[in-house]
């Protein structure tokens, strides 16, 4: 498969990106800062330079071109403000998806959040973000040309995974390692059969492959 992913430097896509070229895809990650490109060499992704807060959606469509699959895992990261979780965790998150779709790109993963919610009360930074990340992920559900899945992880930990977590639609609050998140998302990226369902996913004690398999009715 060929799999471009948009925040190809975070935590999660660095090593979603080493499991991906391990297994034999051809893999290609989205940055903003060309300074990153070796990070991603080294885990055995192509860099591809393109800020998705100025690119538009053809720029970002002739990247898809060609993917069998893409992966949303950009974010503003815990110290930005609240403008940018509006401009990168939503607006970027929409224009990658309609960028998707030009491109014929149909199978689409999002990293969300868990407790994402359009609707979600609150003034803090936090509030600003899950309602963000709650407002595209109604927008890529909303587009019928994707064949999308919504993963909506727990705390995020940079704890050594072991493999075995909790994919349900509902699972509760929880934590899970960065890691296992990955393994988590190589595993939907070939599964069809994950197609318009949106999971949370923590820590558990099921081997990624049979959650995977499960939560698809395999």
């Amino acid at each position: 498969m060929r799999i471009v992913i948009a925040g190809g430097h975070g935590q999660i896509a660095l090593r979603l990106e080493r499991l991906l070229s391990a297994r034999g895809d051809e893999v290609a990650g989205i940055i903003r800062n060309a300074e990153q490109g070796d990070d991603l060499r080294d885990a055995g992704a192509e860099p591809v330079v393109l800020d998705l807060e100025s690119a538009s959606v053809e720029e970002v469509a002739a990247q898809l071109r060609d993917a069998d699959a893409a992966v949303f895992a950009a974010g503003a990261g815990p110290g930005s403000g609240a403008a940018r979780k509006d401009t990168v965790d939503r607006d970027a998150a929409v224009l990658f998806a309609d960028a998707a779709v030009r491109a014929g790109v149909r199978r689409f993963v999002v990293v969300s959040s868990m407790g994402a919610d359009p609707a979600h009360q609150g003034d803090d930074v936090f509030d600003v973000y899950q309602r963000a990340k709650g407002a595209a992920d109604a927008y890529v559900t909303g587009l019928d040309a994707l064949d999308w899945t919504i993963l909506r992880p727990g705390a995020l930990t940079n704890e050594r995974g072991n493999g075995l977590v909790r994919l349900e639609a509902h699972t509760g609050r929880g934590s899970v390692p960065r890691a296992d998140v990955a393994a988590v998302l190589a595993e939907l990226v070939e599964s069809q059969a994950t197609a318009g369902l949106t999971l949370e996913l923590i820590s558990g004690s099921v081997p990624v492959s049979v959650s995977v398999k499960s939560v698809a009715g395999n």
